[in-house]
Order: structure tokens, then C-alpha cells, then sequence
């Protein structure tokens, strides 16, 4: 099939190679996701508006279509809100970047901008307590070579609050080791690295396991810190993590019921962010550790958990007098009632 607006096709290839990459500096992950959301838009114009990608243009971008789109998104695709607030965002970065190029756009873009939709409310974040997150810890086998692994990985990704993209693609050459500073690199979204620092425990953890598992004499830089055990050395998934993640989480609850029945690796950054704030670590630090771009974003954790409230309750209880003094105008005093309610 003939392409109907060759124009606008070079423009979807400029604001994925030139736009987002060189003027935006956006991550490969941010491109992939913008990546679908135009897919995804493509593939609705064809299935419920029957316009096929060839024959797409900018007038397929109005904002009545928009609309479906979204509610397409939840009707027939079962999105939350969140993705579709995603995805709407995706669209009119999109648009936007076309009323760069071409002036004539700028009306759409504008029509675009006046979709309506309602922040979803905040979903509370689900995290583990001390005692949990001691009982989850444990259940890896440290006397079998993938136990071990398992347990670093799990030891540092709490302790660093780290992503599980960020854990898996750390690298020798991202360890400080060093007695007075130990650290690690960790490299997030939009590839951004922070230094985050190491407590001791997890320093003396981490050098055994590179003992075991880089020896000295075959150490290399780039290797990755932690790798699969099948085959050559090798990046390992996030796939593989999240099984191994639900796993011990399984196991954990037979000792600790109260563990959630699904437990995931985000679950240990949201677990060691709530832990700092329980411990008093200011909201702005906490940012800082997690790399948030926003302290916005971290506000989440600013909530107080039952304990916190439970603590806060009973201190303001105990002001309060075992007693309640009798009221002034309990009295038969006809004359003291009447000046009390100011009659007098």
C-alpha cells in the first residue's frame, strides 16, 4: 500500500532518533515506551476507525480520536489509568514536536491539550517491616552457589535502594570498595549515575562474593556483577530476578505470614525508602538516595504507616487528664447560670 503523507513518517522517524535521543537525552527505555504508545495509537486507528498505518496523517490526531483512543486503551486493552495518562503524554510530545516542524499542527496540538483526564488517585505503596524483610532475607541457601548469589543481590538491592534495571546492569568497574567510603554507581533513568553509599555489612558481602565469583586473576572491568549460571556469563533478566524474588517471598510467608503473597524486587527499594523515613531520614535525602529527579515523586513514602500513627496517638494521650473536670455550670445556682449563658 502507497504511503499517503510521506512528510509525516520522516517526522515520527526525526522525533524518535533526533528528538527524544539528541535533544531530549531521553533513555532507551523512555524511547520504548513512547515507541508503543504511538504503536499502540496506530493499531486503534486501524481496528476501530479502519484508517490502516500507510493512510495515517496528522488529521488522525484530533482530538475526538484521541478520546477513543484512551477509552479504548481501558475498554478493550484493560489499561489503568496510569498507562493511559502515559500513554496520552506520549501522544502529545508527539504533537508537540510536529508544531515544531510545521506551524499547521500547532491547532491540533492545541485541541490535544485540552483532553481532560483526572489524575488517578495514589496508589499506596507496598513494603516490607524489619521483622519481614529479616525473614525474606534469610531464605536464600548461602551454601549453594546460587543461593549465594541471590542473597548478595537481595542484601544489596535493599541496601541501595536500587532499581532492579540499575542492579543488573552494574558492573565491576561501578564498586568502591575501599574501607574509608565503600560505594556503588548505580545508573538509572535518562542515565543518570549517583553514588550510593555501602554499610559495612553489605561491603564485606559483596567481597566475598567477588572472591568466589571474580577471582583476582580473572577480574575484568566490564563483567557484570552479578550474571546467569547457565552458560557463558551473561547480563541476567529481569525476568529471572522477579522469579527468584517470588520464590523467597513464598517461602518467607510459611514462617511470616503477615509477608504480602506477591512480593517483587520494586517491593525492596519501596521497603528500605520507607525504612529511612521511619528512621528519620529527612524527605529530601530520601530523594536523593532513590536518584528521584523530583522530590515530588518520593512524596509517596511521606504517609505515616500504623505504628507511626499508633506512637503519635498515644503520645497526644498521654496529655490528656484521667479525669474530666466537672463542667462550671453543673450547679443549682440559678443566679450563676444566668450570667454563664449571659443573661446577666
Amino acid at each position: 500500500m502507497k504511503i499517503k503523507d510521506e512528510q509525516f513518517f520522516r517526522t515520527i522517524r526525526s522525533f524518535f532518533e533526533i528528538y527524544l535521543v539528541k535533544n531530549r537525552s531521553c533513555s532507551p527505555n523512555t524511547v520504548k515506551s513512547y515507541k508503543d504508545a504511538l504503536n499502540l495509537y496506530l493499531d486503534f486507528l486501524e481496528a476501530e476507525k479502519g484508517i490502516p498505518a500507510a493512510k495515517t496523517n496528522w488529521n488522525c490526531f484530533n482530538r475526538q480520536f484521541v478520546q477513543e483512543f484512551l477509552i479504548w486503551l481501558e475498554e478493550t486493552r484493560g489499561c489503568s489509568k496510569q498507562t493511559q495518562r502515559q500513554r496520552l503524554a506520549a501522544i502529545r510530545s508527539f504533537i508537540q514536536y510536529g508544531g515544531i516542524l510545521d506551524v499547521c499542527t500547532v491547532a491540533i496540538q492545541a485541541d490535544a491539550e485540552k483532553i481532560k483526564f483526572r489524575k488517578p488517585p495514589q496508589k499506596l505503596v507496598h513494603w516490607l517491616t524489619k521483622e519481614e524483610l529479616a525473614a525474606f532475607l534469610s531464605q536464600p541457601d548461602g551454601s549453594k552457589r546460587t543461593g549465594l548469589r541471590d542473597m548478595v543481590f537481595l542484601t544489596v538491592m535493599y541496601d541501595t535502594a536500587a532499581r532492579c534495571q540499575e542492579l543488573i546492569d552494574l558492573k565491576i568497574q561501578d564498586l568502591c570498595l575501599i574501607q574509608a567510603a565503600p560505594c556503588v554507581y548505580l545508573t538509572g533513568k535518562g542515565d543518570k549515575t549517583r553514588a550510593v553509599p555501602l554499610l559495612p555489612k553489605t561491603t564485606q558481602h559483596l567481597r566475598n562474593y567477588l572472591d568466589k565469583f571474580h577471582p583476582a586473576n580473572q577480574r575484568k572491568p566490564t563483567d557484570y556483577v552479578f550474571y546467569t549460571h547457565s552458560g557463558p556469563q551473561k547480563r541476567m533478566s529481569e525476568d529471572t530476578v522477579a522469579a527468584f524474588v517470588k520464590k523467597y517471598g513464598t517461602y518467607a510467608r510459611q514462617s511470616c505470614p503477615s509477608i504480602p503473597e506477591r512480593v517483587h524486587p520494586h517491593m525492596l527499594r519501596h521497603t528500605r525508602a520507607m525504612h529511612l523515613y521511619q528512621d528519620g531520614v529527612p524527605l529530601a535525602l530520601v530523594s536523593e538516595f532513590l536518584g528521584h529527579s523530583q522530590i515530588e515523586t518520593t512524596k509517596v513514602y511521606a504517609y505515616a504507616d500504623t505504628e507511626m500513627k499508633r506512637k503519635a496517638i498515644q503520645k497526644a494521650n498521654s496529655t490528656i487528664p484521667d479525669t474530666v473536670p466537672e463542667p462550671i455550670w453543673k450547679t443549682n445556682d440559678k443566679e450563676m447560670i444566668r450570667k454563664l449563658a449571659g443573661l446577666k
